[in-house]
């Protein structure tokens, strides 16, 4: 997959979160303007190979912000991590209004969580020559089976957004653990995550610390690395996490033992 004009393959990948909110779900992620910085520097420091900033929480029962506020919050941030590290910058956003200014900026990347649902985001993508992350969500729970319903969504929504002049090679897939699914659906997700694969695009793994792992949000890093793990041997491209240094650890762990049993 191509991002910022770098190609990523062939292992797993770790995409830092860079939260710019105050009611993101795990209370330590929350950064404001000033400390993004920071917050990126470390992630770029302890292995981060993208950064993701968000500027506004999709947690359950979420209070939505305009693209006007989203857009506020971003701005001094986001310019200056484009500014201070050469790591290409993904923006967590479903409003084309929040990507068209973000992109314009010097983005590379939109992680969208309503999957190009919302206005003309696929154009807007399209027109910068962006890459993308296209995940499952749903305005209502997923019903039945949540393998089937997942594939189908996204194979028609990377189908549309090639259709719109998204490049093949500048698009993931992400199958939205936690969102418009129960617990034990996101689980199943989770647990045949490699059957994703079949839509023949890399894949995003979103599962930081979610409330799938049970508890509190402090005592799911066990559950997190565990689920990294899973990816690493799976071949999953990217796994978007709170704690980079943890994870790049995982990651390599996992390699190094598949090494020895080859």
């Amino acid at each position: 997959m191509l991002i910022g004009g770098r190609q990523f393959s062939g292992r797993t990948y770790v995409m830092a979160i860079i939260n710019i909110t105050p009611d993101s779900f795990w209370e330590a992620s929350r950064a404001t303007a000033d400390g993004a910085l920071f917050a990126a520097e470390r992630a770029v420091r302890e292995g981060a190979a993208v950064l993701d900033i968000g500027a506004q929480s999709t947690r359950p029962g979420y209070t939505e912000v305009s693209a006007e506020e989203e857009i506020v919050r971003l701005e001094r941030p986001l310019s200056a991590i484009l500014r201070e590290f050469d790591v290409p910058v993904s923006v967590d956003t479903y409003f084309p209004e929040t990507a068209e200014f973000a992109l314009g900026a010097g983005a590379h990347m939109i992680n969208d969580v309503w999957g190009l649902t919302r206005g003309d985001m696929a154009g807007v993508i399209a027109r910068h020559g962006a890459s993308a992350c296209i995940m499952h969500n749903s305005p209502s729970p997923v019903e039945g089976q949540v393998i089937p319903a997942v594939l189908q969504f996204l194979r028609e929504r990377a189908e549309y957004a090639v259709a719109f002049g998204i490049s093949p090679d500048q698009i993931c897939l992400d199958g939205g653990i936690g969102f418009a699914k129960s617990a034990a659906q996101s689980m199943e997700l989770l647990n045949d995550y490699g059957s994703l694969k079949s839509l023949g695009y890399p894949l995003l793994l979103g599962c930081s610390r979610k409330s799938l792992f049970g508890g509190r949000p402090s005592d799911r890093l066990p559950a997190t690395l565990a689920a990294t793990r899973t990816a690493a041997r799976e071949g999953v491209l990217f796994v978007r996490v709170h704690d980079v240094k943890e994870n790049v650890e995982e990651i390599n762990k996992t390699y190094e033992d598949l090494h020895r049993k080859a």
